[in-house]
Parts: structure tokens; sequence; C-alpha cells
């Protein structure tokens, strides 16, 4: 199962992209399927038909995790 992720880059635009397992503290890099601008567009610094690719870590500030099809739905309970 992936998840679909926001990834802030130092100095760069954010991108979207999937990551198929969360990282671990240990990890170095991150791979991440299907690398796109936050609009779907391709991005300018890698070519068009890459499908992976691995990112250091000391480049990136932040992930965002998007809520998949997957996601559990909130139960709140409401007086009336």
């Amino acid at each position: 199962m992936s998840n679909t992720v926001i990834v802030h880059i130092r100095n760069a635009e954010p991108m979207l992209a999937e990551i198929d397992e969360m990282p671990q503290l240990t990890d170095v890099l991150i791979k991440l399927s299907n690398p796109r601008q936050k609009d779907g567009k391709d991005l300018i610094f890698l070519e068009r038909n890459v499908v992976h690719v691995y990112w250091p870590w000391a480049e990136i500030s932040f992930l965002e995790i998007l809520p998949g099809d997957t996601a559990e739905e909130v139960v709140s309970f409401i007086r009336e």
C-alpha cells in the first residue's frame, strides 16, 4: 500500500509523490515513486519517464502525508 505525500525540499517548490512504506529513523534516503509537481505536471529537474527516485533526507525539510482511500473515517458524537 502506498501513501501519497507532499515532499518539502530545501530551496525548492514542494512536490507530490508516493512512498511504499513509512521511513524509519535510521534511513538516509527515501524512495519516492511517481514524483511530480503539486498540480500533476512533470518536474523540470527530472526526465519525463522517471518512475522512482531516491532522495537524501538531508535535503528534505518535512513530509506531509495525505489521506488515502483507506484512511479511517473519524466518528464523532453529536449532542442533540
